[in-house]
């Protein structure tokens, strides 16, 4: 019986593998045998605790994962990963896939492995044509698409500073230019000090 490997991933620094990491420890992993990237997108080719916990496999290890997503986007990328452990006589369980654990050394687990994949690309695939379409429609219809936000010359702080001394309300100024009054008294304190009024 060979060992346990397991990899566990998060794609921005604000999240936690803490829910994988007691997982994959359920599933019989032990701690120092789990690998963590956090903040790396699954999109992304080289993955540095992914390459690790490949290379501590040995013939007869496992890599455990505990949902297909953390492995890759691609089905050709995960079918030809899942093929290449077989070739290093090591396998891969998935924890979560279908509703149970699916074990790739199996034929029944194979196959479902190859099933599950091509479903998460298609996921993935309806997932950015919503977004495609949900940006289309929103800047047809002139509204904001979010994002950063515009900068403003020095000119235009220097005219809402002319606003305010005539009289307007700093917020509706601020309101006007789409930015907090906050912010806009903070860029007002940063204008070169002989041009403001």
């Amino acid at each position: 019986m060979g060992k346990l490997i397991a990899y566990a991933r998060v794609s921005t620094r604000q999240q936690d593998a803490d829910r994988q990491v007691s997982d994959l420890q359920a599933a019989g992993v032990r701690r120092d045998d789990i690998y963590v990237d956090s903040g790396v997108s699954g999109g992304r080719a080289s993955r540095p605790q992914f390459d690790r916990a490949v290379a501590a496999l040995e013939p007869g290890d496992t890599l455990v994962i505990t949902t297909l997503d953390r492995l890759g986007r691609s089905t050709q990328n995960m079918l030809a990963f899942a093929e290449a452990l077989r070739g290093r006589d090591a396998g891969l369980r998935v924890l979560n896939l279908g509703g149970g654990d699916v074990d790739t050394a199996t034929p029944m687990g194979s196959m479902v492995f190859t099933v599950m994949a091509a479903l998460a690309q298609m996921e993935l695939e309806i997932k950015r044509e919503r977004i495609t379409d949900s940006v289309a429609k929103r800047r047809a219809a002139g509204k904001d698409l979010g994002g950063r936000r515009q900068t403003f010359t020095d000119s235009q702080i220097r005219n809402a500073l002319r606003l305010i001394d005539g009289g307007e309300p700093a917020t509706q100024v601020a309101r006007d230019l789409g930015m907090s009054r906050a912010t806009l008294y903070r860029r007002i304190r940063e204008l070169p000090q002989a041009t403001t009024i």
